[in-house]
């Protein structure tokens, strides 16, 4: 197939969702287009990668006076920000001259920021009709169910007001999308719940056909860069919490384990030490390495906070256990699967597994509120065994329900949905 892949930001690693996206396709013998936008020429590198793994790639430079003057013209209409916030007309004009110079057999638009090129391309297609095939928008997760998590829990006073904001217009918004395209894509039966709940709210009679459009294909996991190491040669007391370390959902879940659940384990096991491990931390964040205590009898504090590291694998695979402590979040938590497919043994919240077919006390540890949280992990810290068998039954799931290939089919069948009236 001829796929036409529309990206609001560059793929790579870290957003790894159309990054594996593309990289599969291509493995199978799809020729792919990727239309996506850069901010700095790390991300025109991003780019470059997949561009020599087969993909024809067209962009456009997305500065972030850019996006800030989107956003300020959008806020006092009743559209969300996120939707104008990554619009450039140079790119939409490239993707309408590649429309124009042959067959695209389906259109992949990426995630709420990028809905306003789908939206675009189904005008389009609304006036030259012979171009017309299947639009298939992956909205990754349900934002507006994400915004009403994070309006009542976040702690981020800024992540609070943004979403207080965005709240009743993403979801008139995410609604009225379902009814545009051929296809809707979710990570998780969760998201799906969420935008069925918009649909009977706002879509009357629409609710059941359009319902019908939404589709669930979870993420993978990349089974040979996140290899397996044995459980048992790990070094001693350090716990992991890997992710974008910008991201309110993250910011909220490194303070609520530094300062709410390690207290309790410090209190049995001083010699314990986290690491918070990913790219662009806040200040906040950066604030818990600065004031934690030090180890005892050692110049390392008790809270380590990386930054951006060349390879994820290494540190998950370093550590002794990985701890997903979100409070709220929605999609895919690809932190634990990650750290599944490593074979480090696994702490989260029912809120972080809530998307998997997973089991407590079979593959990894489900613990919610700080005490129980602090006593899954001192558990996990004085067993060797118990980290052995989680951490070998974890990597046989993502095994088994996690393959990029596997969702890459799915979503071979998505781009050949029927075209709707």
């Amino acid at each position: 197939m001829n796929i036409l892949f529309v990206a609001p930001y560059a793929p790579n690693p870290v957003r790894v969702r159309p990054y594996e996206f593309v990289r599969t396709l291509l493995r199978r013998g799809h020729a792919v287009t990727l239309a996506a936008l850069w901010t700095s020429d790390a991300e025109r590198a991003d780019m470059a990668r997949l561009a020599a793994l087969g993909a024809t790639v067209i962009s456009e430079s997305m500065p972030t006076w850019r996006s800030l003057r989107n956003s300020a013209i959008t806020l006092p209409s009743r559209t969300p920000l996120q939707t104008m916030y990554s619009w450039n007309p140079a790119l939409m004009a490239q993707i309408q001259t590649r429309l124009r110079a042959g067959k695209i057999d389906a259109v992949h638009v990426e995630h709420l920021r990028g809905s306003r090129y789908a939206v675009s391309v189904r005008a389009f297609f609304g006036a030259n009709p012979t171009h017309r095939c299947p639009i298939v928008w992956d909205s990754v997760d349900s934002i507006s169910y994400l915004f009403e998590q994070a309006v009542q829990s976040s702690r981020s006073l800024k992540a609070r007001l943004l979403t207080w904001i965005e709240l009743e217009r993403t979801r008139r918004h995410e609604a009225r999308l379902v009814g545009l395209f051929e296809r809707t894509l979710v990570t998780s039966a969760l998201d799906k719940a969420a935008f069925v709940g918009l649909l009977d709210r706002y879509a009357g009679e629409h609710l059941h056909s359009w319902a019908a459009r939404i589709e669930v294909i979870g993420n993978g996991v990349d089974l040979e860069h996140f290899a397996f190491r044995n459980p048992r040669d790990r070094v001693a007391d350090r716990i992991i919490f890997s992710g974008k370390m910008s991201y309110h959902a993250n910011v909220t879940a490194a303070l609520h384990l530094v300062n709410d659940i390690m207290p309790r384990v410090w209190a049995q096991r001083p010699t314990v030490q986290v690491w918070l491990v990913g790219k662009d931390p806040v200040a906040e964040v950066r604030k818990l390495a600065e004031s934690a205590p030090m180890l005892p009898g050692s110049t390392e504090r008790r809270v380590v906070v990386t930054g951006a590291v060349a390879s994820m694998p290494e540190y998950i695979q370093s550590a002794t256990l990985a701890v997903a402590p979100l409070l709220y979040g929605a999609g895919i938590q690809n932190k634990a699967l990650e750290a599944l497919a490593c074979g480090t043994p696994v702490v989260a919240t029912a809120q972080a597994t809530g998307a998997l077919r997973v089991r407590t006390g079979e593959e990894l540890l489900i613990a919610d509120g700080p005490e129980a949280f602090a006593d899954a992990i001192l558990k996990l810290l004085s067993d060797v065994e118990l980290r052995a068998r989680l951490g070998e039954a974890g990597r046989r799931y993502v095994e088994a329900y996690h393959s990029w290939d596997a969702a890459a089919q799915q979503l071979e069948t998505a781009y050949n949905a029927p075209l709707e009236a």
